[in-house]
């Protein structure tokens, strides 16, 4: 794709291969702003919470039925989440989603943690398309698992 990409660039001069990039990264972010809120495109776009846990308490990963994966790693002393992140392989409402949720669950209890609904997550973000809302199904399930494996060891 590089390779095609230097070849196009050569054939219509850099300048206009630049200009053309240009223009598909403004529709590209005009589309973003009439399909998600601004809560959403933040954290898709500054996910802090995408990275890996050395050693967690506690870890949960679910494949969901649209095919995105969700892995939620914690730490946790007493009763008290000290450190959440994820990672997905998913789009940009899965990557939001998990930032959001792993921020949201960040110095919390795990009683708290535990009774975040997906309709929560949602709100949190200031709403998400219907076809999206999956992902937060995902992020709220792939928590509760994690939870329950740390209650089980």
């Amino acid at each position: 794709m590089e390779k095609n990409r230097k070849e196009i660039a050569l054939k219509m001069g850099k300048d206009v291969f630049d200009e053309l990039i240009d223009e598909l990264q403004k529709k590209i972010e005009e589309d973003e702003k009439l399909t998600y809120s601004k809560k959403v495109i933040e954290e898709y776009k500054n996910p802090v919470n995408f990275r890996p846990i050395e050693n967690p308490d506690a870890m949960g990963e679910i494949k969901g039925p649209c095919g995105d994966t969700m892995r939620i790693m914690l730490s946790i002393k007493e009763d008290v989440i000290k450190d959440a992140a994820f990672w997905t392989d998913g789009c940009g409402a899965s990557i939001a989603c998990g930032n959001r949720l792993t921020s949201i669950i960040n110095g919390k209890k795990l009683d708290y943690a535990k009774n975040i609904s997906n309709i929560d997550l949602v709100k949190s973000l200031d709403g998400l398309p219907k076809e999206h809302e999956h992902c937060a199904v995902l992020a709220t399930y792939t928590l509760r698992k994690a939870l329950e494996k740390y209650h089980k060891a």
